[in-house]
Parts: structure tokens; sequence; C-alpha cells
């Protein structure tokens, strides 16, 4: 990457964190106005989210990308902050219920009914997240993909932005706490992690024992590092997804009256 395509690229990181900044504040005033109305919101998910918030401001930071710029071991780590661990933090912040709680009962109504329309639901499912997510990684590593994001900042930009919302997307189809009136059942949803798991794995050692991404400038040694960060990071990440998911469905079959249920009534008054 030249050094004006690396300040285009740095540049491009900046915005995403005054993004990241921008839907924490937007999230603080929905949190405030649920309080002040006397609705109250837990400090669980507010930690939860800015939590999110926060690994991705360091998954963003300007040592973080030069780290990831100069070795595939901080490329691999800012994926599995970005794509993986901030997701989840994020998810468990439920900032679609809170957004629900915070508009208007028109409006709400409107949302509800967008979640439910075919492209939405084709959108939201499992299968489609599974892919957008994990088939994002195998085009990346495993094509010529990797070498061109280094070259073309708004490729560089586009691949890290797209780690967060396919990775969020991902975690929320399986285990979001969030409304979802059209998710599949349990154990659609858990065979879907089952082969996410599998396939994450499958990735981590293709790279390990083949050398991907090939021609990018890395050492062999570092190559296998970073597959192997890959691998158990993601495996932890993934454990953690599987706690979230049996716990929330433990939640929801022994407490009913949850936060969709309630946004649901209340817009159909």
């Amino acid at each position: 990457m030249t050094h004006q395509a690396h300040l285009l690229a740095l540049s491009g990181m900046f915005i995403l964190v005054l993004m990241t900044i921008g839907l924490w504040f937007a999230y603080l005033l929905g949190v405030r106005a649920q309080r002040r109305a006397r609705k109250g919101w837990s400090c669980w998910r507010l930690g939860s989210f800015s939590l999110g918030c926060g690994l991705l401001v360091i998954a963003l930071s300007p040592s973080m990308v030069e780290w990831g710029h100069n070795d595939l071991r901080g490329h691999m780590t800012q994926h599995l902050l970005l794509g993986m661990f901030a997701p989840i933090a994020l998810m468990l912040g439920t900032p679609g219920t809170l957004l629900l709680r915070s508009v208007p009962v028109v409006r709400a109504r409107r949302i509800m009914q967008l979640a439910g329309t075919p492209p939405a639901r084709w959108l939201s499912h499992p299968v489609t997240a599974l892919v957008l997510d994990i088939g994002g990684l195998y085009l990346l590593y495993l094509t010529p993909l990797y070498q061109l994001s280094f070259s073309e900042p708004l490729v560089h930009v586009g691949l890290h932005l797209h780690f967060v919302l396919a990775g969020y997307l991902f975690c929320w189809s399986i285990a979001g706490p969030d409304p979802a009136p059209h998710r599949p059942g349990m154990f659609v949803r858990l065979v879907v992690l089952f082969a996410a798991i599998a396939a994450h794995s499958t990735l981590g050692k293709l790279m390990y024992a083949h050398g991907f991404p090939k021609d990018a400038g890395h050492s062999l040694a570092e190559i296998e590092a970073a597959a192997q960060l890959m691998y158990y990071g993601g495996d932890l990440a993934e454990l953690l997804l599987a706690l979230v998911f049996f716990a929330t469905w433990y939640r929801h079959r022994h407490a009913p009256d949850n936060d969709w249920q309630t946004a649901d009534r209340r817009a159909q008054q």
C-alpha cells in the first residue's frame, strides 16, 4: 500500500471510529429517555453495548491498524475483535429492543412490519448470515482479495465494516435477545452454529497447512501463528455465543413476557 493509500485507509478507519462513538451516544440518549420515562433499562445491557463499542474503537485505533497492516497476526486480532467479540457484546446490549421502546407506536409498528417482509426475513436467516460472515472470510483469505485490500483503501475499509455488520448479523440471528418475529427454531440455529464452528476451524487449518493467504508478503511462521489465533480465538468466541444462545433460550422459555412481546402489544394498541 502506498503512503497516500495508507493515509486514506487511516482516514476511513477514523470515520468508522466516529460512527461507533456516534452510535454509542445515540444508545445513551435512548437509555436516558427510558429512565426519564421510568421504564428502566438494565445496567448490564448498557455495559455490554459500551464494551462492544469499546472493542470496536480499540480494533480501529491507529496502533491496531498499523499492526494489522504490517503483521497478519495483528490483522487476525482485528478480525476477531471486529467480527466476533464486539458483535456479541453489542448484541447483548439489545439495541433493537431499545429502538422499539423509544420510537412512537406507529413507527414501531412499521419497523415490525419491515422485519416481517421476505427480503428482511431472508437476510436475517441464520444460513444467510453464516454465508455472509464465514463465507466472506473464505473469500478474503483464499483469494487475491486480501492482497487487493492493501492496495485499495475503499476495499480495506469496506472489509472492516463487513466484519462488524456480518458478525453482528450472524450473532443476532443465532442468539440475539432482540426482536425476531420469524427467527427459525432452536434446532435450526444450533445446527447453523455448529456449521459455523466447523467452517471457521477448517479455514484456520487450511491457512496453517497451505500458507494462505499466498503471495501476501507474510512469512510461513507468521501465517501459522495467525491461523492458530483464528482457530483458538474463534473457538472461544463461538463458545461464548453458544453460552449466550442457551442462556437466551432458557430465559425466553421461562419468562415468555419478553421485550419483543411487550413492544408487539404496544404497537397493536
